[in-house]
């Protein structure tokens, strides 16, 4: 994989790590939740009251702790550039920007539901997208993408969810949304090669 290919991927990485050095200065990003709601967390009562509903996208690139951080990252950088290249730059970006906030819809209206608000943070609501859009690749493409295949994922999409669910304070909710939001947009922006138009590397598909 080199850098060329997952440009998209990389930038995603910096602007989370950047971000979580900033919080950083800021306060502790574990522990501090009022200090994480001021600069972008997800906190239900006000993305419903106070319509702030740019937390469903800053949230995105916060994290609580370098664990938590860490933890994502290694996922993104290990996955991310190969759905970068399946999909190309543009059509990348705009795929994990919207699953992550789709992520957070899910988890919104699943709390929403259930009247349990909470704080919550993370970058894996985008992540677990990527998981799902690399699934519905690997599916249109005849059961492999790279060295990724569909038992492979769903293993990884199964035991992600476990941990999560057998851990407290893990919003699987956005997990479980975000891994169906990826699929989903998959379906419209996922092409395989074979069948991209000529013009498609003004994508970003080379």
């Amino acid at each position: 994989m080199s850098k060329r290919d997952s440009w998209v991927t990389y930038g995603l990485m910096a602007v989370n790590v950047f971000y979580f050095l900033f919080l950083s200065l800021m306060g502790d990003t574990r522990y501090e939740l009022d200090m994480m709601v001021r600069y972008g967390a997800m906190y239900e009562p006000l993305v419903l009251e106070e319509h702030e509903y740019y937390r469903l996208f800053t949230s995105c690139f916060m994290h609580f702790g370098i664990e938590h951080l860490v933890n994502n990252m290694l996922v993104l950088f290990v996955i991310g550039g190969k759905l970068e290249r399946a999909l190309g730059h543009v059509r990348y970006l705009i795929f994990y920007l919207l699953a992550g906030v789709l992520a957070n819809l899910f988890s919104l209206f699943w709390h929403i539901h259930t009247q349990e608000f909470l704080v919550s943070a993370g970058a894996s609501g985008a992540v677990f997208g990527v998981v799902g859009g690399l699934m519905w690749a690997v599916i249109r493409n005849r059961g492999r993408l790279e060295d990724l295949s569909l038992q492979q994922l769903v293993i990884m999409l199964l035991l992600s969810v476990y941990l999560g669910l057998s851990e407290g304070g893990v919003d699987n909710a956005a997990h479980i949304g975000g891994a169906i939001s990826g699929f989903l947009l998959a379906i419209p922006l996922y092409r395989p090669a074979a069948s991209r138009n000529p013009y498609s590397h003004l994508w970003g598909n080379d």
